[in-house]
């Protein structure tokens, strides 16, 4: 198969990689961006409880997000890696079987989600005043969980098909449509907090309904057809998924150990700084995710094909490329931070005081992240999900969660903010282990 088959076979330079990656990274700089503007609005519509009411129940979205994840990048390893072997025919029937079971995933945490949804809502650890907000936005992000996974899954097959640029175009259209709806429904028709979650869920739709109609043409790479129900490809695409899993549900817990800690030292407001930080974050890490989404599908084919000489040429690039970039988020974060987080709070108030302290430290951690994403993202895409499991796990869960658990008995507020900058050092030590490993194995072939 050439490059006119498939996109994914042709040779690529740093400058072609960063172009089929563009997509992605422009794609995930948006969501980025659009979920910031869905907290904005919240803080400035609603008020900074409501803010703090969104980080009790992410939890909940980060599992959702998780197990979509872990059947998005799984499988599409998968698909991938079948479409580099010539396997076409079996190829679009494993795509069809994870797009059905994404469907019926979802819908399974719809149900069992609106049951204990008062369980699950105390259970995270709110208070009498988050209560109320906490119900309101959960509620309707449960009733739009289908749509939700559904969107996971098309963000990451669509690029495997060959079209990043369409991925992107869904991704621009649902962040559109969620702004305009967040300020319809939360100003115009003043539903507070849970308009915010009603347009974020009709953004789910768009890239699901648009993702539904492309493929059911039977035009491109990859279709719709009639699926063989093989156990197998679920399994291994959930245990080569599985570090996607692991990172959203070790980043639940520390969410929640954050949320629970800032809460005893801090109260609510120490909630909200942690919130803004969280978001902040997600903003600026987006560049990473969107680009190591980009070229996994790349990773994956030349895998498949037993490219490894030109697996190594795109290593270097990707490298390269995260090497400037983390420079770059940093020197960002340094130079903006103060007005990234007065954006959601005002310079006068606790909260910002909180937050902007709290920042000075954490953003120490944008020089590392970077690689570490990339890091666990590479090895998702060589099938190797052991690997990949092991630095998320120790990257969003270990070290973070012993640091909380640790550092704040010692050094009060200042050990919540070390924690992270110390868990991307140490999962970066680990990554740079691992890669070296793998780069030996490699050369033997």
């Amino acid at each position: 198969m050439n490059k006119l088959d498939n996109p994914l076979a042709q040779e690529f330079t740093l400058l072609s990689l960063l172009r089929f990656a563009l997509p992605s990274i422009v794609m995930m700089l948006f969501m980025g961006l659009y979920t910031i503007v869905d907290t904005i609005f919240v803080s400035r519509l609603v008020n900074t409880n409501a803010l703090s009411a969104i980080n009790i129940v992410c939890p909940v979205i980060n599992i959702i997000v998780g197990l979509a994840s872990m059947i998005a990048t799984g499988g599409n390893a998968i698909v991938a890696r079948k479409m580099g072997a010539n396997e076409r025919k079996r190829a679009n029937q494993d795509f069809t079987l994870l797009i059905i079971f994404g469907a019926l995933l979802g819908l399974g945490i719809t149900i069992l989600g609106v049951l204990f949804i008062d369980k699950i809502i105390w259970g995270l650890g709110s208070s009498e005043i988050l209560y109320p907000y906490c119900k309101s936005y959960l509620l309707v992000i449960l009733i739009f969980t289908p749509a939700s996974v559904l969107q996971v899954l098309f963000q990451n097959l669509i690029i495997t098909a060959g079209k990043p640029t369409l991925g992107l175009m869904l991704s621009v259209g649902a962040g559109v449509i969620n702004i305009v709806l967040d300020y319809i429904f939360m100003v115009t028709f003043k539903m507070g907090i849970a308009g915010s979650a009603l347009g974020t869920g009709i953004g789910y739709l768009v890239p699901t309904v648009v993702g539904i109609l492309i493929f059911l043409r039977g035009k491109g790479t990859l279709k719709f057809v009639k699926p063989i129900l093989d156990i197998g490809v679920l399994v291994e695409s959930s245990y080569n998924g599985f570090s996607e899993m692991v990172s959203q549900s070790s980043t639940a817990i520390t969410t929640f150990l954050f949320n629970l800690i800032m809460m005893n030292l801090l109260g609510e407001n120490g909630v909200a700084a942690i919130t803004i930080i969280i978001y902040t974050q997600f903003m600026l890490t987006a560049l990473y995710i969107g680009f190591s989404m980009g070229v996994a599908p790349i990773i994956s084919y030349n895998y498949g094909a037993e490219n490894y000489q030109r697996l190594k040429k795109i290593f270097k690039n990707c490298i390269l490329f995260i090497s400037i970039m983390s420079i770059l988020v940093w020197l960002l974060s340094l130079f903006g931070g103060s007005s990234l987080i007065s954006i959601f709070s005002p310079q006068d108030t606790e909260v910002y005081k909180i937050t902007n302290n709290g920042f000075s430290i954490f953003k120490y951690s944008f020089l590392l992240c970077g690689f570490n994403i990339f890091s666990s993202a590479m090895f998702t895409a060589l099938s190797n999900g052991k690997i990949s499991a092991i630095i998320s796990f120790l990257r969003t869960f270990v070290f973070i969660a012993v640091g909380l658990l640790i550092l704040p008995t010692m050094l009060n507020v200042l050990g919540v903010w070390i924690a992270v900058p110390l868990a991307e050092l140490l999962t970066l030590i680990i990554s740079v282990i691992f890669i070296l490993k793998y780069r030996v194995s490699i050369s033997t072939k």
